[in-house]
């Protein structure tokens, strides 16, 4: 006697209006805290405090995986002076609280400016002109936080496009 077996996809609870206040708030909060750290002088130490060891990145076409590949990117980055114009949020159903995914995007100089290129720099060159960026992150709860009564879950970079 042969058996088949079907099974039903796993089902998750629809999203709910906290679901959505709560993306909003975290995204909100990770925006900020993200490109501050991203744009300061410490960002070697403080980047790496948004991923985790599974965390991986796509910076123009180049796959990184984990805090090692990382660090070695961000000290082959100039400095950098973001300034968002807009971000998006969707809650992912699925966990609770969510993942999200955010999307980000504005005007980023890389460099000190025009003013900070050396004299002979040609007049068309993009280093140190203003350029507009858009980024995709996939943010994960971050389960071993502990978070207190009436806080933003505590999220990390699962995965991000650069």
């Amino acid at each position: 006697m042969t058996t088949t077996s079907t099974s039903n996809p796993p089902t998750s609870a629809p999203l709910v209006r906290q679901d959505i206040e709560i993306a909003t708030r975290a995204a909100d909060h990770f925006t900020r805290l993200y490109y501050a750290a991203y744009d300061s002088d410490t960002r070697l130490a403080d980047l790496p405090k948004f991923y985790r060891e599974s965390s991986s990145l796509l910076w123009n076409g180049k796959p990184f995986q984990g805090l090692d590949d990382l660090q070695r990117l961000i000290q082959n980055m100039p400095m950098t002076k973001h300034e968002i114009q807009s971000f998006d949020c969707q809650p992912v159903p699925g966990t609770s609280p969510p993942s999200l995914l955010v999307i980000v995007s504005g005007n980023v100089t890389h460099g000190r400016g025009p003013s900070g290129n050396p004299p002979n720099t040609p007049a068309k060159t993009v280093e140190g002109h203003p350029r507009v960026f858009s980024q995709t992150f996939m943010l994960v709860p971050d389960t071993s936080a502990a978070i207190k009564p009436g806080e933003v879950a505590k999220y990390y970079l699962g995965n991000h496009d650069g």
